[in-house]
């Protein structure tokens, strides 16, 4: 009502002259001449930080928030991470697949508990809603309802997007790789599940960041301990993710949340304490097995009587110095079934910039980055998305990578060694003018033989820029050409580290590059 009002003023107002039209605006608005000025100035200025008349808009560069670039130097290191990663995958039999970065909402939804509230959303494109995938699990488990797959063993790594609260300084992002294999498949209990904690022992021993621990939990065990203190059954999956924040509160505040903020009562919680706080090997799963409230849920027995056949192959597969069950493990995600586990790094001085809370801690205290990898056994996902139900078990692991690769990049920066970013194994240089097209036949001749070869891209490069330029990047080996090794037939190649020449025949380079760059 207000605006067709104006817009019958203003077109009342468009037959006086300029002065008249300003004054009657002025009156009609209830506005002075002074307001006016001082909105224009304001207009002004916005203007002024905006751009110029040119139009173009000033904005600050930089990253979106939870995300980050990466310069030629930590990608090295983190493609080193990835290969070592690629290579236990592949060492254990398992071959790869790809999924979409996005899938349909209903696909994501109801699969993640609390946490579903990080997933981000997409804007209608057309009749679908989408969703950016949160982890490469669930999209697995539609895969192989979609494509009828009751048996693999496949590893994936890709993007996954959580509209988290990031901590960059400790490797948490908005935008960030998972590195997963996984077994699907009816196999004999705790088989598979014990390969996939033999997986994450071999990656996290490779590459070589600290002392770890493994964590072994069942969600039988959970569901057991919260029926036998008195926990509702609507209350399990809620109850089960405050005690998933063990890792990141203590015992006091995840019991003010559990009976304050989720209605539990304070003799239940206590209960409840009294379990989380017990760690141990097959020998607690057997003393669970005679506990007096632990031994009357099924449950809990069952999943007790895996965790002991679970340490008996862990025995086999030699990896029980780092695995411990412990009771606190939790693991919020909802499609967890039976034995979960969590691997997180235990060395002080490792992880990188300490939070405030850190920062108070004794000198002598661990700190920790988190969990760097995480997983368990969930037989039911597939058969969420199967039409008749059925259900395909499958058990899995899923290694952080960015978190390992903040360790990773702290530790290049501590030491002294230079990361290569190029693998080039020879520089093909030139000690004269007018050599142009002679370095470029030999660098073609070692491309053609899958030598790694460049060349510098000027007519006639200064012999002292070339020879410098293979040393800032770490170039092992320069082949010089000049006039009198061409009448020679010869190639003067020089070892860049210890500035040591030789005269090759031409006929025997590519030989003496091979063997050279295969010992280094």
């Amino acid at each position: 009502m207000l605006g067709t009002l104006c817009v019958r003023a203003f077109a009342g107002l468009v037959g006086l002259r300029t002065a008249t039209r300003v004054q009657s605006l002025h009156s009609f608005l209830g506005i002075t001449v002074t307001q006016i000025d001082e909105e224009v100035a304001k207009l002004l200025e916005l203007k002024a930080q905006l751009g110029g008349d040119d139009g173009k808009h000033q904005f600050v560069l930089k990253t979106a928030k939870g995300t980050r670039d990466y310069n030629p130097k930590q990608m090295a290191i983190r493609e080193k991470v990835f290969n070592t990663i690629i290579r236990c995958f592949k060492r254990h039999g398992a071959e790869t697949i790809d999924t979409p970065v996005f899938e349909l909402k209903e696909t994501l939804t109801g699969k993640y508990g609390e946490d579903s509230k990080l997933i981000y959303d997409l804007k209608d494109q057309g009749g679908e809603l989408l969703s950016l995938r949160y982890d490469l699990t669930v999209p697995f488990a539609r895969y192989l309802a979609m494509n009828k797959i009751t048996n693999i063993k496949r590893y994936h790594i890709a993007k996954v997007y959580r509209r988290d609260n990031p901590a960059m300084t400790r490797g948490r992002y908005r935008e960030f790789y998972q590195c997963d294999f996984d077994i699907a498949g009816q196999y004999d209990a705790m088989i598979p599940d014990a390969e996939c904690l033999k997986i994450v022992h071999e990656i996290l021993s490779e590459l070589d960041l600290g002392d770890f621990r493994i964590k072994v939990n069942d969600r039988r065990i959970l569901d057991g301990m919260f029926a036998v203190c008195g926990v509702p059954d609507d209350k399990f999956r809620t109850i089960c993710s405050t005690v998933d924040k063990l890792d990141k509160m203590a015992w006091e505040d995840v019991k003010k949340e559990m009976v304050n903020e989720k209605g539990l009562s304070e003799e239940a919680a206590d209960q409840i304490g009294e379990y989380v706080s017990m760690q141990g090997g097959m020998d607690l799963a057997e003393r669970l097995l005679q506990d007096q409230k632990m031994s009357q849920s099924k449950q809990a027995c069952a999943g007790l009587s895996d965790i002991k056949l679970l340490f008996s192959y862990l025995q086999l597969f030699q990896v029980t110095d780092k695995v411990v069950f412990d009771l606190s493990l939790a693991r919020g995600l909802d499609y967890y079934t039976g034995v979960i586990y969590e691997a997180v790094l235990t060395q002080a001085g490792v992880a990188p910039v300490a939070t405030e809370a850190q920062r108070g801690a004794p000198a002598e205290e661990s700190v920790s980055v988190g969990s760097v990898a995480g997983g368990g056994r969930y037989d039911g996902l597939v058969g969420m998305f199967d039409p008749k139900g059925r259900k395909v078990p499958c058990v899995g692991v899923s290694i952080g990578i960015e978190r390992i690769f903040s360790i990773m990049e702290q530790k290049a920066e501590a030491s002294a060694e230079k990361v290569r970013t190029t693998e080039v194994q020879v520089m093909v240089a030139s000690a004269q003018k007018n050599l142009l097209e002679e370095r470029l036949k030999l660098v073609t001749e070692l491309w053609n033989a899958g030598i790694k070869a460049e060349v510098m891209y000027k007519k006639n490069p200064k012999l002292l820029s070339q020879l410098q330029h293979c040393e800032e990047a770490g170039i092992p080996l320069v082949a010089i050409l000049g006039e009198q090794e061409l009448k020679d037939g010869v190639v003067k190649l020089r070892v860049v580290s210890t500035r040591e020449e030789f005269d090759i025949h031409r006929a025997d380079l590519l030989g003496e590059i091979r063997r050279r760059t295969s010992e280094a």
